[in-house]
């Protein structure tokens, strides 16, 4: 079988950031490696580093120490290349623009045809199960919806790496089970490289192939898992015992993370 490309690479990552209080120490020496085709999970308590780590993937933070390459590049030079799509933890839509045009965004400051760009939003709509709002608003939509319209806007320009912070954290039990199981099927459709953000353990376990947890500031890996759960996954893997075993393993390397604060 041949090895799976590196597609995110962190060495002795640092970053500390200046602040009128004195300086916050927000990750210190992390070390991970990301393979093409990687679900990722990233976990922790709150403040410690989670989203910080990926807005140093998307160029949005700069490490104060260490590297970050993104498909052996810098992130600056990856997010020149449009190497990804981001999609925050609120869906960020313009309420003047309908779903269609949210969604086309992007591709208009990218120049892309319109021709292109009206194919483009439709088979991104059809990938998040939305064909056929186009035409809405996002406040006509549920939460739920407009998530997924917000990660339809990160698909179209077809960056093969999907940064994804905490996008469901806000939403109930019942849209977010949904939203899971969609997000699974659309990994499993495309093939693309996942970095995600949560606080969840159910979550983590039920999306991930690895989990990466992180302890209290200054954020470190304390435990990356390799899943050991088959790639077809239904809602109810989550009361098997592999399941749970997991779960447990995560919860523990929190734990570990709080006593070596």
């Amino acid at each position: 079988m041949t090895e799976k490309q590196s597609v995110i690479s962190a060495r002795n990552l640092d970053l500390t950031f200046q602040t009128n209080d004195g300086p916050v120490h927000a990750l210190k020496d992390v070390n991970l490696e990301i393979k093409d085709g990687d679900f990722v999970s990233f976990i922790g308590p709150s403040g410690c580093g989670k989203t910080t780590f990926l807005r140093v993937m998307a160029d949005l933070e700069q490490p104060t120490g260490g590297t970050v390459t993104v498909n052996g590049v810098s992130p600056e030079e990856a997010r020149r290349q449009r190497a990804y799509g981001y999609v925050f933890q609120a869906a960020g839509l313009y309420p003047w623009r309908t779903i269609g045009g949210n969604i086309r965004l992007p591709l208009e400051i990218m120049g892309v045809p319109k021709s292109e760009q009206a194919e483009r939003v439709n088979r991104v709509l059809e990938l998040v199960e939305l064909a056929g709002f186009e035409k809405k608003f996002p406040w006509q939509l549920s939460g739920g919806m407009q998530q997924r319209a917000s990660i339809a806007r990160a698909l179209s320009f077809d960056a093969d790496i999907l940064l994804m912070d905490e996008p469901f954290g806000a939403l109930d039990e019942i849209v977010r089970d949904h939203l899971n199981e969609q997000l699974l099927h659309l990994w499993e459709r495309t093939g693309k490289t996942i970095a995600f953000v949560t606080h969840s353990i159910p979550e983590a376990v039920y999306l991930s192939t690895k989990i990466v947890v992180m302890s209290p500031r200054p954020g470190r890996i304390t435990d990356v898992i390799d899943s050991p759960l088959p790639k077809d996954r239904p809602l109810d893997i989550r009361d098997t015992p592999e399941f749970l075993e997991v779960a447990h393993r995560v919860r523990e390397g929190l734990r570990a993370g709080h006593q070596d604060d």
